[in-house]
C-alpha cells in the first residue's frame, strides 16, 4: 500500500487557535458562528413562521415531511401531500421525528474518561487534542492501519463522503465500514455480480403497477408501512405471495402465504426456476438478448425437483407448481426482499436466485416488474455509493489504479493518499481488535454494543481497545457508555445534506432546529478533526454540505449513479426528489406524473435491456445450498428467528425509545413468540416469564403464545438490547453480512432464582 500519513501536525503548534476562530467564546452556550466552517448553530435563514419540506430520517422509504416553523424553529410537522413517495402519509416514527430530538439524555458536551474511569465534561479543544494525540500515538506504535472506524447508513451523503475522505485520505486509515453491512451488503454484492453495478432497478410506482407481487423475507406492513400503502393502492387486484416462515402481518394480508422452513429460500427459488424451465414458462427472447449463463443455471436447478424441494422446505410438493403458475400468469411480476434474505449465511446467492427468476421471465425494466431489494436505513443507498468504506467514492474500486487516479484528480489529492485495497468488513474489523491488529476505534452514529451479533463476545472485544471514540446524538447508548471519549453530535433536523432512498431517489434534509448545548453536526466535527489532525488544508474547500454535494456530483460523472444533472438542493425539492441516474445530458425522468403543485419523476432501470457489465448483459449466478451452521439439537431444540417487532420501534431504539408516543405503541418488555403446542410441551403459559438460552448467553422474556410461529421455531424482536446475547456470529462468505435470523436455543419457564 502506498498512501502516506500527513506529517504536519498543527495541533501541537496552535492547539486552540482554529477552534476559537471558528466558534468564538466557548462560555456562550450558542456563540458558535453560523455557517463558518460548517459549524452553524441556527436554522437556515427563512421566514419566522413558515413551512419547509424535509426528507424523514428513519427508514429508507424516504418520506417527505412538512416542518412547521415558529420564529425559525421547528414546532410541528405534517406529511407532505405532493411528494411522490408518501403522498401525504407518514408512519408513527415519522410523526414523532421531532420529539426524539428533545430527549433528556442528548449529548451536550464532549465527555472524556479520566484516570479513575469516570466520564467528565471537557471543552471541544481538549476533546480534539485527545482524539488526535491518542489515535496518532497508536498509529505511531502500531501502524496507520491500527485505527479504524465504524459508521452508519443514517448520516447525510455529504457527511459520509467527508468522513471517508478524512479518514482514508487525511488520517491514513485503510479500514472503515458502516452498519449498512448489517442490512444491505448482501444486496450490494448480488446486484454488482448480476448487473455489474449496485443498482436497485425499481421505482415505488411498480408496487402499484404489478399484477403479481412476490415478497421474500419481508414484513412490509411493519418494516415499511408507507410502501405497503402503495401496495394497497394497486388497482389491479394483484396476487400477493408472501414467502416467510412466520405468519407475519404481511403474510396475513397477502393472498398466498408460503410458510417455508427457515433458510430454505434458496432451495425453493431453485425449485420454482426448475418448474418454470420445465414448463417453458420463460421469456426466451429476453434471455438470449440480455443475459449470460442461463444454460449452466438450467442444468444446476434441474436437480431441484418438487419432491426434493418439498423435503428441504417443508412445503407440499403440489404447492410449488401453484406458486410457479401464479408467476407465469402475471404480465407484470415484481419480486421484493429485505432482511429475511439479506441477513443469511447464503444471502447473496438467495438474492441472485430472485434476480434469476426476474431475468428468465423477462420481468425487469418494465412497469410493475423487477428484482427489488428494499433498503433499511434512511441513507443506506448513500452509504453504498459515497461513504468510501468498501467502495471507493462514486461506486469505484480501491484496487483499480484508474479509479484511484480519477478520484484523486477530482478531489485534487495526491493519488498516493488513496489506499490501494478495500477496507476490512465490519466483522473483520471486530476480529481485527481481537487479533490485536486494531487498537483504536472511532464509532460514528451507530450502536455496535447493542446491534452486533453475539453481543457478549462483542462487548469483551470492544473492551480490549486502547482508545474508543463514540460520536453520537446520545451519550447513553450501550456503545457510548463504553467510550474513552464521547463527542456530542447533531441529529436529523439539526443539519443539512441529502439522503438516497430505496428507489434511488435523492432528497434533501434541512436544519430546522438547533442541537442542544455544544453538540455539533458530524460535518462540523469532521472539519475540526481535519484541522487538529494536521490535514486541514486538504479539505479547505469542504466548507459546508452544499460544497461537498458538488464534489459528489463530479465523483458520479460517467458512473451508473451519475447525478451531474442535479443543479442544487432547491432542484431536488422542486422535483419531489430525483432518482439517479440524472446526468447533465439527461432529462429528469422518463415517466412524468403531475399534480397541481409540483412535477416529479419515476425512473426504473434497464428499460433498454442494457446492464452495467462490459458486454451489457446480466449474469446468472448460482450455487448449491449449504447446511445451516447451527440447526436445532436435542439440547437446544428450537430455532430462533429475529426481526422487526413493531412499526413504532426502530433498530436499537436509540431514538424511538425517547418518544412517549412510540413507547406506548410498542411493547415495553422483550417478549418471545412461541407456538402453543411448544408452550404446552414446556409448561409455559401466556404472559409468563421464560428463559431463552443459546450456547452464547441467555435472557428473560415474556411469553406470547401464537400460531403465527411454526412449531419448533421461536421469535424475538431485534430492538431489545439483550437479543444479541443469543445470536450466532456467522456470515455470508461474499457480502460478509451477519446471519441474525437463525440459531439454536432452548426455552423454559423462569424460576424465582433465575438471574440473567
Amino acid at each position: 500500500m502506498s498512501h502516506t500519513q500527513p506529517s504536519d501536525n498543527r495541533l501541537s503548534q496552535k492547539p486552540d487557535t482554529f477552534w476559537k476562530a471558528a466558534n468564538g467564546p466557548l462560555t456562550q452556550q450558542r456563540a458558535l458562528h453560523p455557517g463558518k466552517f460548517g459549524l452553524g448553530r441556527t436554522p437556515a435563514a427563512r421566514e419566522p413562521d413558515a413551512t419547509t419540506k424535509v426528507v424523514c430520517g428513519f427508514c429508507a422509504t424516504g418520506c417527505s415531511l412538512n416542518i412547521h416553523l415558529r420564529n425559525g424553529e421547528a414546532i410541528n410537522l405534517t406529511p407532505t401531500v405532493d411528494y411522490p413517495v408518501n403522498r401525504g402519509a407518514a408512519c408513527p416514527k415519522g410523526w414523532e421525528s421531532l420529539s426524539v430530538l428533545r430527549a433528556s439524555d442528548r449529548g451536550t458536551t464532549p465527555l472524556l474518561r479520566n484516570d479513575r474511569g469516570k466520564r467528565q465534561s471537557v471543552e471541544w479543544p481538549q476533546a480534539m487534542r485527545e482524539f488526535c494525540d491518542r489515535f496518532q500515538q497508536i498509529q505511531a506504535r502500531h501502524g496507520n492501519d491500527s485505527v479504524a472506524f465504524l459508521s452508519t447508513g443514517q448520516l447525510p451523503s455529504e457527511e459520509m463522503a467527508f468522513l471517508g475522505a478524512l479518514s482514508k485520505f487525511g488520517m491514513g486509515l485503510t479500514h472503515g465500514d458502516g452498519n449498512t453491512r448489517q442490512c444491505m451488503a448482501t444486496s450490494v454484492v448480488a446486484y454488482k455480480q448480476s448487473f455489474g453495478f449496485d443498482a436497485p432497478p425499481y421505482t415505488y410506482q411498480d408496487l402499484e403497477d404489478s399484477d403479481v407481487i412476490v415478497l421474500i423475507g419481508s414484513n412490509l406492513c411493519i418494516t415499511h408501512p408507507i410502501m405497503w400503502q402503495r401496495v394497497l393502492k394497486n388497482p389491479h387486484q394483484p396476487e400477493i405471495l408472501v414467502i416467510d416462515p412466520r405468519r407475519t402481518e404481511t403474510a396475513m394480508a397477502g393472498t398466498q402465504h408460503i410458510p417455508l422452513r427457515p433458510k430454505s429460500d434458496l432451495a425453493l427459488l431453485y425449485g420454482l426456476a426448475n418448474i418454470l424451465i420445465q414448463q417453458e414458462w420463460l421469456d426466451r427472447d429476453y434471455i438470449e438478448a440480455h443475459t449470460e449463463g442461463f444454460d449452466a443455471f438450467r442444468d444446476h436447478v434441474a436437480e431441484f425437483t418438487p419432491a426434493r424441494v418439498s423435503q428441504l422446505t417443508g412445503l407440499p410438493a403440489d404447492s410449488l407448481g401453484s406458486i410457479a403458475r401464479t408467476i407465469q400468469a402475471g404480465e407484470r411480476v415484481s419480486f421484493w426482499w429485505t432482511m429475511g434474505v439479506n441477513q443469511s449465511y447464503e444471502g447473496v446467492r438467495t438474492a441472485q436466485a430472485i434476480i434469476n427468476l426476474a431475468l428468465m421471465t423477462g420481468n425487469i425494466g418494465r412497469p410493475g416488474t423487477g428484482a427489488n431489494s428494499i433498503t433499511g436505513q434512511c441513507n443506506a443507498m448513500g452509504s453504498r455509493l459515497f461513504s468510501n468504506t468498501t467502495n471507493l467514492l462514486g461506486g469505484r474500486d480501491f484496487r483499480s489504479s484508474e479509479d484511484r487516479q480519477a478520484v484523486a484528480d477530482i478531489l485534487g489529492f495526491d493519488v498516493t493518499r488513496i489506499p490501494d485495497q478495500p477496507s476490512w468488513s465490519y466483522d473483520q474489523i471486530i476480529e481485527g481488535i481481537l487479533r490485536e491488529k486494531i487498537k483504536g476505534l472511532w464509532v460514528i452514529c451507530t450502536n455496535t454494543a447493542h446491534s452486533w451479533i453475539n453481543q457478549n463476545t462483542c462487548h469483551e472485544i470492544l473492551d480490549r481497545l486502547d482508545f474508543l471514540v463514540v460520536q453520537d446524538m446520545y451519550s447513553t447508548t450501550e456503545t457510548a457508555q463504553r467510550a474513552d471519549l464521547y463527542l456530542p453530535a447533531a441529529g436529523w433536523g439539526e443539519k443539512e445534506g441529502t439522503f438516497i432512498n430505496s428507489e434511488r431517489r435523492i432528497g434533501a434534509i434541512k436544519k430546522v432546529t438547533c442541537p442542544p448545548g455544544q453538540a455539533l453536526s458530524d460535518f462540523a466535527i469532521f472539519r475540526l478533526i481535519a484541522e487538529h489532525w494536521g490535514c486541514g488544508t486538504l479539505f479547505a474547500d469542504w466548507q459546508h454540505p452544499a460544497a461537498v454535494f458538488e464534489k459528489l456530483k463530479q465523483l458520479s460523472r460517467g458512473q451508473p449513479c451519475d447525478i451531474t444533472g442535479i443543479r442544487d438542493y432547491a432542484m431536488l425539492e422542486a422535483h419531489g426528489g430525483i432518482q439517479w441516474p440524472c446526468s447533465e445530458h439527461q432529462t429528469t425522468g422518463n415517466h412524468r406524473h403531475e399534480n397541481a403543485q409540483t412535477h416529479f419523476t419515476q425512473r426504473r432501470l434497464f428499460e433498454d435491456g442494457n446492464f452495467y457489465h462490459p458486454d451489457g448483459r446480466a449474469r446468472f449466478h448460482f450455487e448449491a445450498p449449504r447446511q445451516m451452521p447451527e440447526p436445532p439439537t436435542p439440547r437446544y431444540p428450537y430455532l430462533l428467528l429475529t426481526g422487526r417487532g413493531s412499526a413504532a420501534q426502530w433498530h436499537t431504539q436509540t431514538r424511538t425509545s425517547k418518544s412517549t408516543v412510540l413507547r406506548q405503541l410498542a411493547p415495553q418488555r422483550i417478549y418471545l413468540e412461541i407456538n402453543p403446542l411448544d408452550a404446552r410441551r414446556e409448561g409455559i403459559r401466556p404472559d409468563q416469564d421464560v428463559i431463552v438460552e443459546s450456547q452464547r448467553g441467555r435472557l428473560r422474556a415474556r411469553s406470547v403464545l401464537t400460531p403465527t410461529v411454526q412449531p419448533g421455531q421461536v421469535f424475538l424482536p431485534m430492538h431489545f438490547s439483550v437479543t444479541n446475547k443469543l445470536t450466532l456470529a456467522h456470515f455470508d462468505p461474499y457480502s460478509r453480512q451477519p446471519s441474525y435470523k437463525n440459531c439454536a436455543v432452548r426455552v423454559r419457564k423462569a424460576e424465582p432464582a433465575d438471574d440473567v
